[in-house]
């Protein structure tokens, strides 16, 4: 998987930390407290707080969240990014983004190893209920949804002290 931070280990802290884009994510807080402190993940934590998922992803999990970065969010055309983030549609919201997660602790090597055992692909059903595809395409993890949607992971296995972000430079949409 193509990662653009790295994994180091904080010896004043005593904890492991990524880095996404030079800020520090520690494996001993949840998900939401890292992804809150993630400069380039503004936009996802506003909607996650919109759709209430805060306590969700919060909570003891484990979880794998594909979290698409604000740039990812950039793309999506604003008047469907306003749309979604209106009180009338927080349902479709929640939708679009628990078609980001996906049950359990799931690292590189595990969708890696099920691409290879897949004969070149592989298959995770999203909380949402609908399925994500994976496959490498020019060494790159690459993550197809259903709504035609897709997106490569650019950084990988960011631990949380309830599952693992792999950062990721699409939104995923289900087959609304």
């Amino acid at each position: 998987m193509a990662t653009t931070g790295c994994m180091t280990m904080d010896t004043a802290m005593g904890d492991d930390v990524a880095y996404v884009d030079g800020a520090a994510m520690y494996a001993n807080r949840t998900i939401v407290a890292n992804a809150a402190n993630s400069p380039i993940h503004t936009t996802l934590v506003q909607a996650v707080a919109a759709a209430g998922l805060v306590d969700t992803l919060n909570s003891a999990g484990p979880f794998t969240v594909f979290a698409p970065t604000d740039e990812a969010f950039g793309r999506v055309p604003a008047a469907t990014r306003t749309s979604l983030m209106a009180p009338a549609n927080h349902d479709m919201l929640r939708s679009v983004l628990t078609y980001h997660v996906v049950p359990g602790r799931v690292t590189a090597a595990d969708i890696a190893a099920r691409i290879r055992a897949g004969n070149g692909t592989a298959t995770y059903t999203t909380v949402q209920g609908e399925p994500l595809t994976f496959r490498m395409n020019n060494g790159n993890v690459m993550i197809m949804g259903m709504g035609g949607s897709s997106a490569y992971v650019t950084q990988a296995d960011v631990m949380q002290s309830n599952g693992v972000i792999h950062v990721v430079n699409g939104v995923l949409t289900p087959g609304m």
